[in-house]
């Protein structure tokens, strides 16, 4: 009965300590070569991005030979992470259970639900659904469908706010304008009061 509380305590303080490590599940895609202007995309990697930034950015280098170009993960908010890290622990803890076969209720003077008696009558089939369940809702929580571009740090295209990706030419239209802007403002005479 003593180690139900303590081992609550250790899932919960494991799941905030890996959830609460921004840089941990923060991917980095960088390419340096350049020593342009720096466009850069926060895209959601779980959402299947990657491979659209990696196209999009092999095109840009095409057409922009001293661009910098940078990708990293859009994380989600930090209450979403921890849920996930909360379940992914739980998951297995869960798992861990269910084939070991102790039966918990008992712990704390219960009947045993129908659910955990066909869990135990069905251990493979019960782990396979809690792991996928499990996964699903985690996947869903750090999941943004993010794909922000933003152009020596200022925001040119987000697919939050749009809806959409941006297609190559939209892309290269607004990287065109943008630049033309830089150019210009670059330019004009600076006044001093």
């Amino acid at each position: 009965m003593r180690w139900l509380p303590l081992s609550v305590a250790i899932l919960w303080a494991c799941s905030l300590y890996s959830a609460s490590a921004d840089n941990s599940g923060v991917k980095k895609m960088k390419v340096q070569f350049a020593t342009g202007p720096l466009l850069k995309f926060q895209i959601c990697v779980s959402c299947g991005y990657k491979r659209v930034f990696e196209e999009y950015m092999q095109a840009l280098y095409q057409r922009y030979p001293d661009i910098r170009i940078e990708g990293e993960n859009y994380l989600p908010l930090p209450v979403y992470r921890h849920i996930a890290s909360f379940l992914s622990m739980f998951k297995l803890l869960l798992i861990g259970v269910i084939i070991v076969g102790k039966d918990p209720f008992a712990l704390f003077g219960m009947q045993a639900p129908g659910l955990w008696v066909w869990s135990q009558e069905n251990k493979i089939y019960a782990c396979m659904m809690v792991f996928f369940f499990s996964n699903m809702i985690e996947n869903q929580c750090m999941s943004t469908g993010a794909f922000e571009i933003s152009l020596n740090d200022v925001p040119v295209w987000s697919k939050l706010e749009s809806g959409h990706l941006p297609s190559m030419q939209q892309l290269v239209q607004i990287l065109e304008n943008e630049m033309k802007m830089n150019v210009h403002m670059d330019t004009l005479p600076h006044h001093r009061s």
